[in-house]
């Protein structure tokens, strides 16, 4: 098992990728296939932007072992009013600044779903989000 943690910082649009591009490296040094990296890959971006763009801070931990793939992120930010309208393609809390660097379409959530076998969502307004993501290996 292998087990990887990073730091979030809400904000810094400059290192928002710097997780999943480092996931990717290793995933590929595990010679995981193409296809499973692809969908890892997109869904901790998305997520990685969504803490960028919303939350003070936050933190994602990878787990990877012979099943699965699990990540988890955490952030300290506004949280999810309501989880049903933020799964919906196109729906943004995003501010106009952010709008404006190209991020905040709407889309991550989604996204997040699309590519992940298994996503759980809870969210505490006011307190922050934690997604958990399971990508099956097999």
């Amino acid at each position: 098992m292998l087990n990887l943690e990073y730091t979030i910082e809400g904000g810094n649009f400059s290192d928002a990728g710097k997780a999943s591009s480092d996931i990717k490296k290793t995933l590929k040094q595990l010679s995981i296939d193409y296809a499973l990296i692809k969908r890892t890959v997109v869904a901790v971006y998305e997520a990685e932007v969504n803490v960028v763009a919303h939350a003070r801070q936050g933190t994602l931990s990878v787990e990877i072992n012979t099943r699965q793939i699990k990540i988890v992120v955490d952030d300290h930010g506004p949280g999810i009013e309501d989880i049903d309208k933020a799964m919906q393609a196109g729906y943004s809390t995003a501010n106009a600044r952010v709008r404006e660097m190209g991020f905040g379409a709407g889309m991550g959530l989604p996204n997040i779903k699309k590519n992940t076998d298994e996503l759980n969502i809870s969210s505490q307004p006011g307190q922050g989000t934690r997604l958990e993501m399971i990508i099956n290996l097999s």
